[in-house]
């Protein structure tokens, strides 16, 4: 007990960095100087500002570079950090992670483990995406409890991390995607996780259910998915009056709610039942795109995990996953280049994109990936950086995030190159700031 108590208190010290602890008597007010600026993505880029950060937040924007007595506020203390040679814009947003697992992960880790073992695991992940620079992801499918705490730990400062708009558990039939598959019986009614439903009055329950557990978003396994260890393919698997009242449930009690689908059928069943964004969006044709367009639903195309575990059957057969058990390889082995030829398809057609990566298939910490995606399939470096930014803290409801004005969360991420002319600069980041505190800060 002693042992443990000494590893939390080192956890709880060495964490986050002086910049984040509290100090007394004088205002804090940190000045950022700023050569060339994103502040709003999607904008014409600002030349030479000082950004005014106080209480984790913009307090104002000027011209030139200002200094401490500019402020005439006595009572203060300023300190400044130069990036007048930097790229700066706002922390980047992953819609779409599962920071409780990863590509390496063992199935039966949460057999082996207690949760104390595991939200380690989940802190240590959460830790790398932030040093990517983002400072806001959305996990979509962690079970049990453990990602909540997480979540509250990190936006009470007692740990590093990005801020976490939590799902919990997804909603999905029994049998379904998000179910739990391939143990013995005994064992998968130990991991029922109170997530599965039949019927719509069971489903509504479902929705009320993770709310209770505290969950920001609803997360909906609408189709199969290729890593569950089930041979159900990735066709529909909830029906739509079950889809509709999912949504209903869930926009009454205040929630977005997302869709994991891969086939068409499950795609339109989503949209037609009103979800606010659908997850991967495999197989959405012209027709579907239409109907992205209709409902003004975002999509979420999760385009680098393929590329990470290979984009072709050749390099699946050889990569990170060539073994996984067969059922779960036929399914992969149809996907290929999918995620690719769809994203591309949907931003030809002004279906509105945001961000996420599926990061937990693909690496921690590789999220900026995204971006060189997006730009290969034919997005402008802009339209790549709207998506991680502006677009996912619209689709994703997130009221504080995603530009750089007063009034706006302090996430700042600052880069030596031009994003706007190489998008790789995006992954080479020698500032991250999230919520005015510094996590990061290397020289230009």
């Amino acid at each position: 007990m002693i042992r443990l108590a000494l590893i939390l208190m080192n956890i709880l010290l060495f964490s986050l960095p002086p910049t984040a602890m509290a100090e007394t008597g004088k205002r804090k007010i940190t000045i950022l100087y700023a050569g060339t600026a994103l502040l709003v993505p999607g904008e014409k880029p600002s030349q030479n500002i000082s950004i005014i950060i106080e209480d984790g937040r913009i307090s104002a924007i000027r011209d030139g570079f200002i200094t401490a007595e500019t402020l005439k506020s006595p009572d203060s203390r300023v300190s400044f950090i130069d990036r007048r040679h930097s790229f700066i814009m706002p922390g980047f947003i992953d819609l779409h992670v599962h920071v409780s697992s990863g590509p390496k992960s063992d199935r039966s880790l949460t057999l082996k483990k207690p949760d104390s073992y595991l939200v380690f695991k989940a802190y240590q992940n959460a830790h790398k995406t932030l040093m990517a620079g983002f400072t806001t992801i959305r996990d979509l499918g962690s079970r049990g409890t453990l990602i909540f705490g997480l979540r509250d730990a990190i936006k009470d400062n007692l740990i590093a991390g990005p801020k976490i708009i939590v799902a919990g558990s997804a909603i999905t039939p029994t049998g379904g995607h998000g179910d739990v598959h391939g143990y013995r019986e005994e064992i998968l009614h130990i991991m029922d996780d109170g997530n599965t439903c039949d019927g719509a009055d069971d489903c509504r329950r479902a929705v009320r259910a993770m709310v209770k557990r505290g969950a920001d978003v609803i997360k909906v396994t609408a189709t199969g998915g290729v890593l569950s260890e089930t041979g159900t393919g990735t066709g529909q698997q909830f029906t739509q009056i079950e889809l509709d009242t999912i949504a209903e449930t869930a926009h009454w009690l205040g929630r977005k709610v997302t869709a994991h689908a891969h086939e068409k059928a499950g795609i339109e069943a989503a949209l037609r039942a009103g979800f606010d964004s659908i997850e991967h969006a495999m197989w959405a044709d012209k027709d579907t795109m239409k109907l992205f367009k209709k409902t003004g639903a975002w999509l979420i195309p999760t385009a680098y995990p393929m590329t990470y575990v290979g984009d072709t059957p050749e390099k699946m057969k050889k990569g990170p996953f060539k073994n996984l058990p067969p059922v779960m390889m036929k399914k992969l082995l149809r996907i290929a280049g999918q995620p690719q030829k769809m994203t591309r398809l949907a931003h030809e057609m002004g279906v509105k994109i945001a961000l996420g990566t599926d990061s937990g298939v693909s690496p921690h910490g590789d999220n900026a990936q995204e971006f060189i995606e997006y730009v290969g399939i034919g997005m402008t470096p802009m339209e790549a950086l709207m998506a991680g930014t502006v677009n996912a803290a619209e689709a994703g409801g997130l009221l504080n995030v995603g530009r750089l004005v007063p009034g706006m969360a302090a996430d700042i991420v600052a880069m030596a190159g031009n994003p706007l002319e190489n998008i790789t600069a995006v992954l080479e980041l020698n500032l991250i700031m999230r919520d005015g505190i510094t996590f990061k800060s290397s020289q230009e």
